[in-house]
């Protein structure tokens, strides 16, 4: 396993985190692996936005598709990774996978985790503030369901920016601020269908395309997307989708 550094994330200089939403996470640490848990959903949303990715980034990267690790060689930082539900399958298919989350709790079971299965991922409990005010650089940044959560989401997405290498790729993955989103990501996951707590997430906070858009303009990455990901309650299943109305993903690409 790679050397980890214990500084608490909460110090960083100008930190997006919002601690409700850190302390939230932190009382479910101990279950990120629990496919029948308060994740669950995770796990049955991880098989299609997993696919998504690797899509998108085979053709970012020119890389063979057919190869078990087809982007051996390429580094990757997953923002808030939790438990590492990403950053494991990450590290599977050949990158060099560093891990950050606000929450210490988060970092200990994804270290767990990631012992017991044999994978070197480098976790530390740190923010993208953090991790960019330290100069660091990596081929692909991951903001996946996390930019929902922070204070200031404009400067989170471009302190995320400015750490994509040349050539390199961010994708941000988030929920769409819509009435379909209001009624599916937020009444029926957490009221009806009871997927998640109640009060995991705040409507308010959800992002329209054309606001990540905005904010990344500055950063002279090229937007792409959105790319929607829909559930199939018949087929109890996930898939891509043109309907970005509820979850989607985008991508932004420095030349």
């Amino acid at each position: 396993m790679s050397e980890a550094v214990d500084a608490p994330a909460d110090r960083a200089f100008g930190s997006s985190i919002d601690p409700a939403d850190v302390a939230r996470f932190s009382a479910q640490a101990a279950e990120w692996w629990d496919a029948k848990g308060p994740f669950a959903p995770l796990h049955r949303f991880n098989p299609a936005r997993l696919k998504l990715m690797r899509r998108l980034l085979v053709e970012r990267f020119e890389c063979d598709d057919r190869a078990r690790a087809p982007f051996e060689g390429l580094s990757l930082i997953d923002i808030g990774c939790g438990g590492g539900l990403i950053a494991e399958p990450m590290r599977r298919m050949g990158f060099g996978v560093t891990g950050v989350d606000a929450s210490s709790e988060n970092i200990g079971t994804a270290r767990a985790h990631a012992e017991q299965t044999g994978l070197d991922i480098a976790y530390r409990p740190a923010t993208a503030e953090q991790m960019a005010a330290e100069g660091h650089q990596f081929d692909v940044v991951l903001a996946l369901e996390i930019v929902e959560h922070v204070a200031d989401p404009a400067a989170f997405l471009q302190t995320c920016a400015s750490m994509v290498k040349p050539g390199g790729m961010l994708a941000v993955a988030t929920l769409n601020r819509t009435i379909r989103s209001l009624l599916l990501g937020k009444v029926a996951a957490e009221y009806v269908l009871r997927w998640v707590p109640a009060g995991t997430h705040d409507w308010r906070q959800f992002l329209k395309p054309g606001e990540i858009r905005d904010w990344l303009a500055p950063t002279g990455l090229l937007v792409q997307g959105p790319f929607g990901l829909a559930y199939d309650p018949l087929g109890d299943r996930w898939s891509e989708t043109d309907d970005a109305a509820v979850n989607y993903f985008m991508t932004a690409q420095r030349s």
